[in-house]
């Protein structure tokens, strides 16, 4: 089983896999920022969404995907699924 990855290191997942699906630096994102403000849209939340569930190997539910607004919220769900 692996382990739950720190906070940290769930910003870092985040930064790189923001960066490879939408092809933009990521990598100075902070958690207060709004997935809008990134510039992310809807598709492409769905594809750092879903290549997140694949590396670390765990599936946020549908419902959880609609309050997601800030990377912040992004990391507390994904945080919620690590170990479920």
């Amino acid at each position: 089983m692996d382990m739950a990855r720190s906070r940290s290191e769930l910003l870092a997942t985040f930064r790189r896999t923001a960066t490879e699906v939408a092809e933009k630096d990521f990598n100075n994102v902070a958690e207060t920022m709004s997935i809008s403000e990134l510039g992310i849209d809807s598709l492409g939340m769905l594809e750092i969404i879903g290549s997140l569930e694949r590396e670390l190997k765990i599936q946020i539910p549908d419902e959880s995907l609609a309050g997601i607004q800030t990377v912040k919220d992004l990391l507390n769900a994904v945080e919620s699924r690590q170990g479920a």
